[in-house]
């Protein structure tokens, strides 16, 4: 559905629907935010817990107008029921990041370290809820051996008070 609706406005400058200030562009990655209700920052071993949303950035020339007329776009042609895709603004803040690159399993040792500096740095994890882990899937795991798959890991941080 996502990708649905970002190739619906990407491919908008071949229809009649114009969209002030639009310029080509690759459609970005998926993305997703991860939390766990009750759980300070993000327990691997309990994966069955995780929640989500998955997100496609758009250019910030899209406006909720032109997202709702995407969604109308896509469902006509599509002859499918796209209602569920929201338009979401995120304002992340700051993040300490780290590419990651192989199995999803094998993230904890990435995020261990991506923590090691962030404390080093004198900042602490400030994953809440509304701040969340954040992954971009620079690999389609579908073609993709696991040990070769390349993902963005984003954690939300904070200053240590004191300092």
């Amino acid at each position: 559905m996502l990708y649905a609706i970002a190739f619906t406005i990407k491919m908008s400058k071949k229809g009649n629907h114009k969209i002030d200030g639009y310029f080509d562009y690759v459609v970005p990655p998926l993305e997703g935010f991860w939390w766990q209700d009750g759980v300070a920052g993000i327990d691997y071993t309990h994966k069955e817990s995780f929640q989500w949303i998955s997100v496609i950035r758009l250019p910030d020339f899209v406006t909720k107008e032109d997202f709702d007329w995407a969604v109308a776009e896509a469902t006509a042609k599509k002859k499918a029921d796209f209602s569920k895709v929201e338009f979401f603004t995120y304002d992340e803040g700051l993040c300490v990041q780290c590419m990651h690159i192989g199995s999803y399993d094998d993230e904890p040792a990435t995020v261990d370290a991506m923590h090691r500096y962030m404390e080093e740095q004198g900042y602490h994890l400030d994953i809440t809820d509304t701040r969340y882990h954040h992954e971009i899937y620079l690999s389609d795991a579908r073609k993709v051996a696991p040990e070769k798959l390349k993902t963005v890991v984003r954690h939300p941080i904070a200053k240590v008070s004191g300092e």
